[in-house]
């Protein structure tokens, strides 16, 4: 389980993340859902190291601290990103970027039979093994980002907006294959525009303002939450006084 605990952040006088805490299980899918400026994007870089979170934080996965770890080492601990933008090198063919995901020692000896797993997750990528990302549509190269991601054999996935830029038809291929990665054990932390289809499929979420977590609960509970609705499924916006009550993780 990844757990995380007074993680707070700031760009110099501005306060970003203040106080964070949340839990991801292995096989659940945890949704977090703000506006823009909320602080999603800084509370991912956080967790896997990109960005030093102030003193008093405190990141762990089933029980082994996270913290003063570089980004490679947390990879190493099991805890993979797919950042906003993808981060993919264009020049390089498919088979060639998601080689570079098993680069972690952790990786090495099971790179086959994930190749294969990424492969039957997403078909496309076979048809496209050897030709160049940059030549690819949004879709096909978001599928190519997540498969790098798991070539690391994370326990622990984070994605960034994977659905950004996306027809309609993409997103729900892509949303499909999330839930084939939670159902074979992969806990999953989702920053997601799209906060109708990211309830569908997330078993808890958390809200999150100003840098705050402000409630919490079941997806399907936060789906049908009038204050949720109003702010990030539908017009008009609401700011949440009360935390709803923290619901312990699912068990898989």
């Amino acid at each position: 389980m990844l757990e995380v605990s007074g993680l707070s952040f700031a760009y110099g006088k501005h306060r970003a993340l203040s106080d964070v805490a949340l839990t991801v299980a292995r096989g659940e899918t945890v949704a977090i859902l703000g506006a823009n400026g909320a602080g999603k994007t800084t509370l991912l870089k956080a967790i896997v190291g990109l960005l030093r979170p102030m003193p008093g934080a405190r990141r762990s996965l089933d029980g082994r601290s996270l913290d003063g770890l570089e980004p490679r080492e947390i990879v190493e601990a099991g805890v993979a990103l797919v950042p906003e933008g993808r981060g993919l090198f264009g020049e390089l063919t498919v088979r060639e970027n998601l080689a570079l995901g098993a680069y972690a020692r952790r990786a090495r000896a099971t790179e086959a039979q994930s190749l294969e797993r990424v492969l039957a997750l997403f078909p496309r990528l076979r048809e496209r093994f050897g030709q160049q990302v940059r030549t690819m549509s949004g879709g096909e190269q978001q599928m190519v980002a997540v498969g790098r991601a798991l070539m690391a054999a994370p326990d622990i996935l984070l994605l960034d907006e994977p659905s950004l830029g996306l027809a309609p038809i993409m997103c729900a291929e892509l949303f499909a294959a999330l839930a084939r990665i939670r159902d074979a054990g992969v806990g999953i932390l989702l920053v997601e525009q799209n906060a109708r289809q990211s309830l569908k499929i997330a078993d808890r979420g958390y809200l999150i303002e100003s840098g705050r977590i402000v409630g919490s609960g079941t997806g399907a509970a936060l789906k049908e939450d009038p204050a949720v609705q109003r702010a990030y499924l539908g017009a008009g916006e609401v700011h949440v006084v009360a935390p709803m009550p923290e619901l312990p993780p699912s068990q898989h």
